[in-house]
């Protein structure tokens, strides 16, 4: 496959979550291969420091401070784009709670954002797709934490097992538009969100992962979005349905 099949040139990406961590680290690098980039996110200092990021690198961006669960908000930030070739649908948050603990506002909160804004972008983006006849590719945020039962993460495990479900769903039922559907399911990357936990659990996370990969270490952002890259690009132009692994050789083994 010849380095051109990553050109994303004269297509246009629609990222949610883009106002940092894999986000932004996946909007930047979109932007470098050539794609016009419409940045989500509810923080907006945040986005508007990933588009100066994207122009700075002589790209083109565009801003749109949302909150993925506001589905009218969410639409018309999609369908104001007017093309959409690509969607990387990443905004997510995590929460920690023992399932005797779970509380309804926890699990509404984090399957509105993890799955429902998911949904929400997905049905948009699909839907301009089709109207214009349009090959596209849709990459979905899933999790490490589908592949094992990790205390505390019943929420979380549970909206992105979700993720995985729509995603293998959408690839049947989008193909026959030539529009392909993935996700990626990394194992533990150091963002701000997950920069959120108390000090010692984060530390604990870590120095399993450190333990228990091949390569020795935890992910980083950029790790992420080559993967989004690859999956955006015409490279996989023969991928649907999949849910790619970047996790440093390891499920999250909690």
């Amino acid at each position: 496959m010849p380095l051109s099949a990553y050109d994303l040139t004269d297509r246009t990406a629609f990222v949610t979550g883009a106002a940092g961590g894999i986000g932004r680290a996946s909007a930047v690098l979109l932007a470098e291969a050539g794609a016009v980039v419409h940045c989500a996110d509810r923080d907006e200092g945040g986005l508007r420091e990933t588009r100066e990021l994207i122009v700075k690198a002589g790209g083109t961006a565009y801003i749109h401070p949302l909150d993925v669960t506001d589905r009218a908000r969410l639409r018309a930030a999609v369908r104001g784009a007017g093309r959409v070739d690509i969607l990387a649908a990443i905004a997510g948050i995590m929460h920690f709670s023992a399932v005797l603990d779970t509380e309804d506002a926890d699990l509404d909160r984090i399957l509105a954002v993890n799955f429902k804004g998911v949904l929400y972008a997905c049905q948009e983006a699909a839907r301009i797709m089709i109207e214009n006849g349009t090959p596209g590719s849709i990459i979905t945020m899933a999790s490490g934490a589908v592949d094992s039962a990790g205390a505390g993460l019943l929420c979380y495990s549970a909206s992105k097992a979700a993720v995985v479900q729509l995603t293998r769903t959408l690839a049947t039922e989008l193909g026959p538009h030539s529009i392909r559907v993935n996700a990626v399911a990394p194992g533990w990357v150091r963002t701000p969100m997950t920069e959120r936990h108390e000090a010692d659990q984060q530390q604990r996370i870590e120095s399993t992962m450190v333990r228990l990969s091949p390569l020795g270490r935890v992910g980083a952002p950029e790790d992420i979005a080559h993967t989004v890259l690859h999956l955006a690009s015409d490279a996989s132009s023969f991928t649907t349905g999949q849910i790619l692994r970047p996790n440093g050789g390891v499920a999250m083994p909690w």
